[in-house]
């Protein structure tokens, strides 16, 4: 019997870009823009400032709004912590994973430097992302239960076989593309602690992790065909806790494209916390004052509570603004007052200011048994007022997943505001709105060099 790794290099060498759905195409193409979006964003940050200075100049790839050209490793780097270093990148429910913010990097770079095709780069975001998602749902919850981060240990195999796709690699080259990428992947969740940037960058290593395990494989470098069910292999390394299940992986492969169900965030927090956020701004928008509720207690799921709940205390106060994207109770605090949770949340005075704080210290959690993560991703509260008097808000999924999706409109109205916020004009993000559209069917990629500044 092929291994698993060689059934998905088989996979990936059938597939062809005329036999993408629509569907898949427009997928692929929310991706882009919605990862353009954030690289702008996030580009005059200190984190890039110095994810720049660590790379070289004077290759042939595009670091979205950067002056000047870099290698392939570098542009994926860079781009890549760029897309996931706000937190409001796409997510796809049943990981959790961020496919956008490693796999676009990654193709993107690799089909600049080998001057392919744009099919070539709808085929490989397209294969890298479905990969992630598929990978996400063999063991879910137990690679965050193991002190790993999903989207940077996933993202090194998905880049590798998004990058292989785009290549046009021969099974055995992928494969190998595969058992390499295994010994890359990398990412612990340890930047919890203090609200460090190590999570930013997670993304930007998968992606050029990938794209490095493509090539040396192309060039004859060989790496472990069991590199996913073996003794020794992936799943026993990074979710020791479950024996995992193989079937969500290869189920219908080829034939049902899941990636097509990847969620794009309202909020530039943590993906679990969307919808709580939601519940917070509808309790604002029926007229409960902050000064009359006594408290807030929210259902959540076990596998959340050690990312977003816990240790309350640091919640309640967190001592940096990144360390805020992963603090529901701060999130719903300023989400009721603010009615949003964008960037201008998450400041150094913002996360100070004493009345968010008094309210967000007013909210706890409960675990609920029945709640259905990482499947699906709910948001609740029920709050005490003051007089006595209850009321309770529910969310049964996250807005912009699978069940709310964000219509194209107000996807182009996140991206827009991520290019103004990051410093481009209206005209230059239309711009860039109608090349990506039309990109998937130019010749080359060499459209994208028009956006390095």
């Amino acid at each position: 019997m092929p291994t698993l790794a060689e059934q998905i290099a088989a996979w990936i060498a059938a597939s062809e870009p005329r036999a993408l759905s629509p569907q898949t195409g427009d997928a692929a193409y929310r991706l882009l823009l919605d990862v353009a979006g954030l690289c702008v964003a996030a580009r005059r940050t200190d984190y890039i400032a110095a994810t720049l200075a660590s790379v070289d100049q004077g290759g042939a790839c595009t670091a979205i709004g950067h002056q000047g050209s870099f290698d392939a490793f570098g542009a994926a780097l860079v781009n890549g912590t760029a897309a996931h270093g706000e937190d409001f990148d796409d997510t796809f429910e049943g990981g959790p994973v961020h496919a956008g913010a490693v796999v676009v990097p990654a193709v993107l770079a690799a089909c600049e430097r080998n001057q392919l095709g744009a099919d070539r780069l709808l085929l490989g975001i397209a294969v890298g992302a479905e990969l992630m998602c598929r990978l996400s749902l063999v063991a879910p919850k137990a690679t965050h239960k193991a002190g790993f981060h999903p989207t940077a240990v996933f993202g090194a195999l998905a880049a590798a076989g998004g990058v292989s796709a785009a290549l046009g690699s021969a099974p055995a080259a992928t494969t190998s593309a595969l058992g390499i990428a295994g010994s890359m992947a990398s990412g612990i969740i340890e930047y919890l602690a203090e609200g460090t940037s190590t999570k930013r960058m997670h993304a930007g290593w998968a992606a050029q992790s990938g794209i490095r395990a493509a090539l040396m494989a192309r060039g004859g470098f060989d790496g472990p065909r069991t590199v996913l069910e073996g003794n020794h292999g992936f799943y026993r390394a990074f979710a020791p806790s479950v024996a995992p299940d193989f079937d969500p992986l290869l189920r219908d492969l080829g034939r049902t494209w899941v990636m097509e169900q990847i969620a794009f965030k309202p909020y530039a927090c943590g993906t679990m916390t969307q919808p709580f956020v939601d519940c917070a701004i509808e309790l604002a928008e029926q007229g409960v004052r902050a000064e009359d509720i006594a408290s807030i207690v929210c259902e959540v799921g076990e596998g959340t509570v050690h990312r977003l709940w816990e240790p309350l205390a640091v919640k309640h106060r967190p001592p940096t603004p990144y360390a805020a994207k992963f603090s529901t109770p701060y999130c719903m605090a300023v989400g009721f007052f603010d009615r949003r949770a964008g960037f201008a949340q998450f400041t150094s005075g913002r996360i100070a200011d004493p009345q968010v704080l008094a309210l967000a210290a007013k909210i706890r959690y409960s675990i609920n048994p029945q709640d259905e993560y990482p499947r699906n991703f709910t948001g609740h509260l029920r709050v005490t007022l003051s007089d006595g008097r209850q009321r309770e808000v529910r969310r049964p999924y996250m807005r912009g997943g699978v069940h709310a999706p964000l219509s194209q409109s107000e996807l182009e109205d996140k991206f827009m505001d991520n290019v103004l916020y990051g410093g481009w004009e209206k005209a230059q993000g239309r711009r860039f709105n109608e090349v990506a559209r039309n990109l998937f069917s130019h010749a080359d990629v060499a459209a994208m060099a028009e956006f390095r500044a």
